[in-house]
């Protein structure tokens, strides 16, 4: 009799020892999740552009596309004007250039292929790189600025190639001043007989 008495204790302390073990295998495995931060509770843009807020204005998706290096770059994205009064954005580059857009309140305002008033005429980053922006914001009660680190893309996507800008051909001064006759265009013809 003693032996199955023994038996009857080794069994449940074995089971106690099984449950301790489950237990802290569960602990061990959903502890991970304790520790770490939950993907799902961190905003991002879901996209290939970068976000920021810039007083009452939310800017989403924006990035440049642009065909190279010190080539014209058109910034895309959309701009919302949560405020009750308009807004005009200032974007300048690295490079010196900017731009300037008016955007309405609460409407918004899409930087796309058919605002021109998105291209900088120069980027100073190759596309893969990053670009510098600075923007401001005039027209509201109290003006803001900021800088954003957005990427430069290029026609490599299909979906990116319809935005790269063209250069808009510069006139050289021989081609903005009229036409002056030569000194042989001055004579007058001579009638031949």
């Amino acid at each position: 009799m003693r032996i199955a008495a023994s038996n009857r204790v080794v069994n449940r302390a074995q089971r106690i020892s099984l449950i301790a073990l489950i237990g802290v295998g569960a602990l061990a495995v959903s502890g991970c999740s304790y520790i770490n931060p939950q993907s799902t509770g961190q905003i991002y843009s879901a996209s290939d552009g970068v976000r920021t807020d810039l007083g009452k204005l939310e800017l989403r998706n924006i990035l440049v596309v642009s065909s190279g290096k010190d080539k014209p770059g058109r910034i895309i994205g959309a701009v919302f004007n949560t405020s009750d009064t308009g807004i005009t954005l200032t974007i300048s580059g690295s490079g010196g250039s900017q731009t300037r857009i008016s955007v309405k309140a609460n409407e918004p305002y899409y930087l796309n292929e058919t605002t021109d008033a998105s291209i900088l005429r120069s980027v100073s980053a190759m596309p893969g790189a990053n670009e510098t922006l600075t923007l401001s914001q005039d027209g509201s009660a109290e003006p803001k600025t900021a800088e954003l680190t957005v990427p430069v893309l290029d026609g490599t996507l299909k979906e990116y190639q319809q935005y790269i800008p063209t250069a808009s051909p510069t006139p050289s001064p021989a081609d903005t001043s009229s036409p002056t006759p030569s000194p042989a265009d001055t004579s007058s013809p001579t009638p031949s007989s």
